[in-house]
């Protein structure tokens, strides 16, 4: 398990928190930090079953910037999304966190994180 995080996110603490309680073995990603790759967002957007624009931060400053309220949100766009994700770590919802069965979830639930729990293997 991977959980990309930034540590000043309660969301992200909280998701953490439930790992640690359950003794989970996982590996901590801060995003901010080590930003994905545009593949690297293309396998866990595949994972997530979602589209780049799915898990953008629209409030944040740097979506306000590029205007991403107007982008197209489409097939054609998708590599344009990726790119502003992956030069722009700050606009991917957080925190997410993938599952051992080759899924992933935005872990922004104490429900979601749980989720995730159930699917290691026994």
């Amino acid at each position: 398990m991977e959980i990309w995080l930034n540590p000043a996110c309660s969301k992200c603490r909280s998701a953490q928190r439930l790992l640690d309680e359950d003794g989970a073995e996982y590996t901590v990603r801060r995003y901010l930090d080590d930003p994905p790759t545009e593949a690297e967002l293309r396998t866990v957007l595949d994972r997530l079953g979602l589209e780049p624009w799915d898990i953008v931060r629209t409030r944040e400053p740097d979506a306000e910037a590029l205007g991403l309220r107007d982008w197209p949100r489409d097939a054609d766009a998708r590599g344009r999304w990726l790119a502003a994700l992956a030069a722009h770590p700050a606009l991917i919802q957080r925190p997410i966190l993938t599952a051992d069965d080759g899924t992933a979830v935005v872990a922004r639930t104490d429900e979601a994180v749980r989720d995730a729990l159930s699917r290691r293997p026994t």
